[in-house]
């Protein structure tokens, strides 16, 4: 490899670093702005299989079924609205019953430990669990209710979107690039698949929840449901809210509540080891490494939205990667496929 051949290799990828902290910058700087028009373009991928049953099936027009998909789109934001406020109410009237016990369970813990020996004062730690009506449990439910109006707000404007998306979209138009078929076959099987196996593990764990009469049970389904859709570790925080609202509800008793932790947490466990991998496969192609790193990523960018739609952002991401032959090497990587890698480098 001649001198003139490396240098360009370096100011090659010296150029791909500067785009990719660039990229990354207005990623987070664009990202009120980004967030709806990525969320209204994967809904248009999962949505455009129901506008075409209807035009099909139903024989609409193309206007009719748009305007039936996002009348669609918005009942289902109109139903989550309505359960978070309904989980918002219950919380909201059992506000000071939760933040007793939640003092009553942190003093016996600080009793039970041998803190004096280590110069600590227990009545310090005590002190922020201890707030009153405008802090403790209750800061945490005004940082609820400000959330819920962001992400409300947000759906109106993903609604908007998906409208002008579905609308502008003409199946019967032949594709003119195969990259896009398969971003569309690769996304779209995933999105479909993930969704109905999240629906099932909603549904699930609030009917186990509602059997045992935890309080909430139909938010923490719905939370199951939106939680599953982030790779690896969504299960296992879906899986764990539950545990706070059942230790500190005096309601329950110790069997039930082992029960409510233990029944999720095996249907979860069963969901993700056995049933997802048969269903998903390996239809993004990506390494779990790689899936951890844009977890992060994605999250520090963007939120629990980036969290919720870091996997399929990095499967679009290294199917591009992957068509160009300077970039081809590290779409390999991101697959896991490391054996192919340098052979690619090198020529």
């Amino acid at each position: 490899m001649t001198s003139q051949s490396v240098e360009k290799r370096v100011q090659t990828v010296c150029l791909l670093i500067l785009s990719t902290v660039a990229i990354a910058f207005s990623l987070y700087w664009l990202r009120n702005v980004l967030i709806p028009v990525v969320l209204a373009f994967f809904l248009t991928i999962l949505l455009n299989p129901v506008v075409s049953v209807l035009m099909k099936r139903c024989r609409m027009s193309r206007g009719v079924a748009v305007v039936g998909s996002v009348a669609l789109g918005f009942a289902a934001m109109l139903l989550l609205s309505f359960i978070v406020s309904i989980a918002v109410s219950q919380f909201t009237a059992n506000v000071g019953l939760y933040q007793e016990r939640i003092e009553k369970l942190s003093s016996d813990v600080m009793s039970a430990l041998p803190l004096h020996r280590f110069g600590i004062d227990e009545k310090k730690l005590l002190n922020p669990l201890a707030a009153g009506p405008q802090g403790g449990v209750s800061e945490l439910l005004a940082n609820v209710l400000r959330s819920v109006f962001s992400i409300v707000s947000q759906a109106v404007l993903v609604l908007i979107f998906l409208f002008f998306l579905l609308i502008g979209k003409h199946p019967t138009q032949p594709s003119r690039s195969t990259i896009w078929e398969e971003i569309d076959v690769r996304v779209k099987r995933y999105l479909i698949a993930k969704t109905l196996l999240s629906i099932f593990a909603g549904i699930l764990v609030w009917s186990i929840l509602a059997v045992l009469g935890v309080p909430l049970a139909l938010t923490f389904g719905l939370l199951v449901f939106l939680l599953n859709f982030v790779p690896n570790i969504g299960s296992i925080i879906a899986t764990l809210l539950p545990i706070p609202i059942v230790l500190v509800n005096p309601d329950i008793s110790l069997p039930v509540a082992i029960l409510a932790i233990a029944l999720p947490a095996a249907a979860q466990f069963i969901l993700g080891s056995f049933i997802e991998p048969r269903v998903l496969g390996n239809s993004l192609d990506l390494h779990p490494a790689t899936i951890l790193l844009a977890l992060i990523f994605w999250g520090t960018m963007w939120g629990i939205v980036g969290m919720l739609l870091a996997a399929p952002i990095t499967a679009i991401m290294r199917i591009l990667l992957e068509k160009l032959e300077i970039t081809a090497p590290i779409a390999r990587v991101m697959a896991g496929r490391l054996h192919e890698a340098p052979s690619v480098m090198k020529t």
